[in-house]
């Protein structure tokens, strides 16, 4: 008998879907109302008048007055604003700053206000609606549910507290879930990643988890450290849990391994937060990516990723897009990111809404030689690579070879395997054949014996996770890139003994 929380969340799940159904249905509109709101309101502020919003009146008289910038190149202004100045960015001061690591800044303030807070939550709560009203599956909301996220301690700079996105995000969970959400306050804050897993493991293994949330990497090492203790599969230790709702990195190379763990499949829910914003999430189940919130105070550009180095590129507004096409996502917020260049690209699935994919970081590319291989074609080839058989990979990294000792330059991956292939000759065909599909100057580079076929080198048990804690960044909101164009990563995996 679901409880009276459960049956209330049904209408309302499709009250808001008809709210999202409104605005998505009229794009172009709807940005039009975001971009003439953030000029209006941010015309009075120091970087409104550096940039006379005062007579901006269309967008391409904001493009002409207002540059790209990357954090580094809006650092003068942010440090205006952390000093504790007002009236800079945007209106009054921020509520908030996310920190995050940088790495050319060192540590990234990036503002959070009382305008942009709400969209964080309301959209993580709209994904979780959207999914009851789609399904009608409503029961989770009655178990336990967890979010593996760094510390909820918060700092506090000239008044304005600071702290990690997901630890800001902690303190908004609404009250009628506070009941149901794990683990407590006390493990929550324990900032030692490995330390803290073994804490969520005791707090949670005797719990009816329904709904379990994070960066597929960490949830991979939750769900090992539960089967380990427990000796089950976590599908038959939470015998209710069918929703994963995850962030941060593509779950495909992980999906295998996760059902696995789980021992059964599982619903999953798609998001793409960051603390510039909370940009789409996963509207539909049987549908290739996340629905583009444009209604979130954000006004978005997209500049075609081949051409985003050049001068002066092209940069194109919501009605302007193609499918397909790789494209660096530029924003404007009612957080004061003007312009900025959060350094994701992505690709348009669908255009009626407005979905989207996250296609990797416009500096985390392969392009040694001119081939340009971005983190959804590696993504795409190992999927395809093992396909259809009992190969699985914990985590994988791919970097350029340019000085072989011997032979031609290749593409070297690295790459932690669960279950080792049993034929390495196939299944480096396999990623080879995917890469050329996918990729023509691949093609041409290995068809021109520019380059030679890419080369598997494994990596330890989990090598990855003693990486990520040689350089600090074990757990929380971290990820491994997942290609590099030098062999900072690469190097770093060989002198830490990682290798096999």
């Amino acid at each position: 008998m679901p409880s009276f929380k459960a049956t209330l969340s049904k209408p309302f799940a499709k009250y808001i879907a008809r709210r999202v159904k409104k605005w998505s249905s009229k794009p172009v509109e709807t940005q039009q109302k975001v971009f003439e709101n953030l000029i209006s309101e941010a015309k009075h502020t120091v970087f409104g008048k550096d940039h006379n919003f005062s007579s901006i009146t269309t967008f391409k008289e904001f493009q002409s007055q207002v540059p790209i910038r990357d954090y580094e190149e809006l650092k003068p202004y942010v440090e205006r604003v952390v000093a504790g100045e007002k009236d800079i960015l945007w209106k009054g001061q921020p509520i908030y700053f996310a920190k995050t690591s940088g790495t050319t800044s060192g540590a990234k303030y990036i503002p959070i206000t009382k305008e942009s807070m709400p969209t964080h939550v309301d959209a993580a709560r709209n994904a979780i609606l959207l999914y009851i009203n789609e399904t009608g599956n409503s029961k989770f909301v009655d178990g336990k549910m967890i979010f593996l996220q760094g510390s909820p301690i918060l700092e506090e700079k000239h008044g304005i507290k600071l702290g990690r996105l997901s630890g800001i995000v902690a303190h908004y969970v609404p009250k009628y879930l506070q009941k149901n959400r794990l683990p407590s306050l006390e493990t929550n804050c324990i900032e030692d990643w490995e330390t803290k897993v073994e804490a969520i493991v005791e707090e949670t293994i005797n719990e009816d988890m329904t709904i379990i949330s994070g960066i597929p990497s960490w949830v991979q090492m939750y769900f090992e450290k539960l089967s380990e203790k427990s000796g089950k599969n976590v599908g038959d230790l939470f015998k209710n849990f069918n929703l994963f709702i995850f962030g941060g990195v593509n779950y495909e190379p992980y999906r295998a391994k996760f059902e696995n763990l789980i021992g059964r499949k599982v619903d999953s829910i798609e998001l793409y937060p960051a603390s510039e914003g909370f940009f789409a999430f996963q509207d539909k189940q049987d549908e290739k990516g996340m629905l583009l919130q444009l209604n979130s105070g954000i006004f978005y550009e997209f500049v075609e990723a081949v051409h985003f180095f050049e001068d002066n590129p092209k940069r194109l507004t919501i009605g302007d897009v193609k499918l397909g096409v790789n494209y660096v996502m530029i924003i404007s917020t009612t957080a004061g990111l003007w312009a900025y260049n959060i350094g994701d690209t992505v690709q348009f699935t669908s255009l009626k809404p407005y979905r989207v994919i996250v296609s990797g970081r416009i500096k985390h590319f392969i392009s040694a030689f001119g081939e340009h291989v971005i983190g959804k074609e590696v993504e795409q080839a190992l999927r395809e690579a093992i396909e259809n058989t009992s190969i699985s990979v914990n985590e994988f990294t791919v970097a350029p070879q340019i000085s072989p000792e011997e032979g031609l330059p290749y593409h070297e991956w690295f790459i932690e395997f669960e279950n080792e292939p049993e034929n390495e000759f196939d299944f480096i065909a396999g990623l080879e054949q995917s890469l050329k599909q996918q990729n023509s100057y691949y093609l041409d580079l290995i068809d021109g014996k520019v380059l030679r076929p890419l080369k598997i080198t494994r990596i330890k048990k989990d090598g990855f996770q003693t990486y990520m804690k040689s350089v600090g960044k074990l757990g929380g909101q971290n990820k491994i890139a997942r290609l590099s164009n030098d062999r900072k990563i690469a190097d770093s995996l060989s002198q830490l003994n990682l290798t096999k």
